[in-house]
């Protein structure tokens, strides 16, 4: 029986060394997913972070560098969920929650090939006047919306998580904070569009701090 055991510890070492490796390329990359973002923010044409999307950021001299963040933005996704699938307890609501954060990640990722179109500086709003315009409002939405189904699923499933529970509260928090942003930013879409940065970063703030904070309970693990 010893035996066994110690035949079978070097095989559990290096499952949680990847576990933690994972979970630490997604919180390493979503904090530098935010920081790229705000240097970006700096840099010429300086889009308005009030009423601009993040979008328009991909779109300019710097723009493939935003085009990479939202690539990395796709990868660290993919850590996240490889990181959380290594938990129980294995539910349904474990399998859709890993399974609508991939689509959102698939969805982020696909933005770096479908330029936005940049509205006019007196005239700001979501209106694409182009096909791959479109196709990138389209994911982009998918993507906010699937996070957030996802971060709902996957926060009820961490408060029954022996091993995770821990990460319930700030996931709750950030999961709350996403919800309140993309709601924000259906109402400045249809009724105050001079606030879309706003409510789209409130959004991504949700977003990337749930990958945060449940990827830094994660890699402790």
């Amino acid at each position: 029986m010893n035996a066994g055991g110690a035949a079978s510890d070097p095989t559990r070492t290096t499952g949680r060394l990847t576990t933690r490796l994972l979970a630490s390329v997604a919180v390493v990359g979503a904090v530098l997913y935010v920081l790229i973002d705000i240097v970006l923010q700096l840099l010429p044409p300086h889009y308005s972070v009030i009423s601009e999307a993040e979008s328009n950021l991909a779109v300019g001299p710097y723009g493939w560098i935003m085009n990479l963040n939202f690539l990395a933005r796709g990868v660290v996704t993919v850590c996240a969920v490889a990181a959380l699938a290594r938990f129980g307890p294995r539910s349904r609501l474990q399998r859709a929650g890993l399974a609508l954060m991939l689509l959102a990640g698939a969805s982020s990722a696909a933005l770096a090939f479908l330029p936005t179109d940049v509205a006019a500086p007196d005239a700001p709003g979501l209106e694409p006047a182009t096909p791959l315009g479109t196709a990138h409002l389209i994911v982009a939405t998918v993507g906010f919306v699937a996070a957030l189904a996802a971060f709902g699923l996957l926060t009820a499933w961490l408060r029954g998580s022996e091993r995770l529970r821990a990460a319930y509260p700030a996931a709750l928090l950030f999961t709350v904070i996403g919800a309140v942003g993309l709601a924000a930013l259906g109402i400045a879409i249809t009724t105050v569009p001079g606030v879309i940065g706003l409510a789209e970063r409130l959004c991504l703030a949700g977003v990337l701090g749930w990958v945060i904070a449940v990827c830094a309970v994660v890699r402790r693990r």
